[in-house]
């Protein structure tokens, strides 16, 4: 009994180490302890000078960046490897497209010609969710806004179809929509509605028929009429084709052009903007110079309010809202918020505000998977001093390397001393 009570108390203590040092490890990934930030606390000069050097070291393709100070442009950066890109260039921004589609799903909410916790059935005539283990009724708008419905088909929409391919039905889309590789793209109820968070793109192809039956018109019609137009997003479009003006050249992470694929989920992948279209779109969030109203009148500042307050969570971190997401805390019951889009061959793009000061970024690039949200979560750390969840997700290997290279040290402590505890109660 006396050789075990220490081996025990030993074990203990290992025990209690490992979970402390991974607790330590995760608190110091999450406020970036060892993590340099790009330039000092509001120096907005430092901070666009570092940004232009971290995109002079990885572009292989085109990337248009632009910082925004109290709603109003601080600096800014354009550069190609081909064509010339500036404001006015179109990039094709992938789920970028969801914040728009959210918008307008929410001048619908406004007008009550939809109810956010209402069944999304009830608004659907041309298709309806097939059968599930599960309640179908709780998948309601709020839910598919946040990734919250129990939609498992985990799509990214990332196959697309080739110029000149015919796109099918979006009643056919739904039935078999074109899935990224390795996912089987059903879209089905595949989990309790409301019971977790996780990422459909199938919930924002289904918010595409409703805004098509509720609002009596084609997708791209209504959103030109009831967003694009009114908040002065005129280049921005859900389609393009060969006599678009101005539209960004898409690159490979090797540099190397591709052919830009057409999508059929519009609402969820197929938005192409501008830095400038999205300038305007982040001053639309804040109050304007001439006391214009956050919303612009498109939608109303309690509407915006709304829909960053948290819907879907992550580890136990709120990371969604109705469609946008929650970055990283900004002050009491608020977020730095906006969204990312990705998609092969090497599109990325990030937009963020912060709601406390007017200040944003935008940035949208192609050859690189991750330029623009690497960049766009450098300007997160800069404004709070906190990594945000998708910097975090791609340091993911690292934080777990760290905590199991400490653990093994905990470990291997452990049994050294319990070897020494060992032979210290035998003699």
């Amino acid at each position: 009994m006396r050789l075990l009570r220490p081996r025990w108390a030993i074990a203990a203590g290992t025990v209690v180490s490992v979970l402390a040092w991974s607790a330590l490890a995760l608190a110091g990934a999450v406020y970036g302890w060892g993590h340099r930030a790009l330039a000092p606390p509001g120096d907005s000069r430092a901070f666009v000078a570092a940004a232009k050097r971290l995109i002079e070291s990885r572009n292989r393709g085109n990337i248009g960046f632009r910082l925004i100070q109290g709603g109003s442009p601080q600096g800014e950066m354009f550069m190609s490897i081909g064509d010339p890109v500036g404001g006015d260039t179109l990039f094709q921004v992938a789920s970028l497209s969801k914040w728009v589609t959210a918008w307008t799903v929410m001048t619908l909410v406004e007008s009550g010609k939809v109810q956010l916790d209402a069944p999304v059935s009830r608004y659907l005539t041309r298709w309806h969710l097939p059968a599930s283990d599960f309640d179908n009724d709780g998948v309601t708008v709020r839910r598919l806004l946040s990734h919250t419905a129990g939609l498992t088909d985990g799509l990214g929409f990332g196959a697309g179809y080739a110029p000149g391919e015919e796109l099918p039905s979006l009643e056919s889309a739904l039935n078999h929509p074109d899935a990224s590789p390795g996912h089987s793209g059903v879209i089905r109820v595949g989990a309790a509605p409301g019971s977790r968070w996780q990422y459909s793109g199938g919930g924002y192809l289904i918010l595409q028929l409703l805004i098509e039956e509720v609002a009596r018109e084609p997708f791209e019609d209504y959103v030109r009429r009831a967003i694009l137009d009114p908040l002065g997003m005129q280049r921005s479009a859900f389609s393009v084709d060969a006599s678009t003006p101005d539209v960004a050249a898409l690159y490979d992470v090797d540099g190397k052009k591709t052919i830009h694929r057409r999508f059929n989920a519009k609402t969820a992948m197929a938005l192409y903007t501008s830095v400038d279209d999205m300038t305007r779109f982040v001053q639309a969030h804040f109050d304007g110079p001439a006391h214009e109203p956050a919303g612009r009148g498109v939608l109303r500042p309690q509407t915006l309010r709304l829909m960053r307050r948290p819907e879907g969570a992550s580890l136990g971190a709120d990371i969604w809202g109705l469609g946008v997401m929650l970055f990283a805390p900004a002050g009491i019951d608020d977020f730095v918020f906006g969204h990312d889009g990705s998609n092969d061959p090497a599109i990325n793009a990030a937009v963020r505000l912060n709601p406390l000061n007017g200040d944003g970024i935008v940035v949208l690039e192609t050859g690189d998977h991750t330029l623009a949200s690497a960049l766009a979560g450098e300007w997160v750390y800069w404004q709070t001093g906190t990594l945000d969840f998708i910097m975090l997700t791609m340091a993911g290997r690292s934080i777990m390397f760290r905590i199991i290279a400490g653990s093994v040290v905990i470990i291997l402590i452990g049994l050294l001393l319990g070897w020494r505890a060992g032979r210290a109660s035998a003699t």
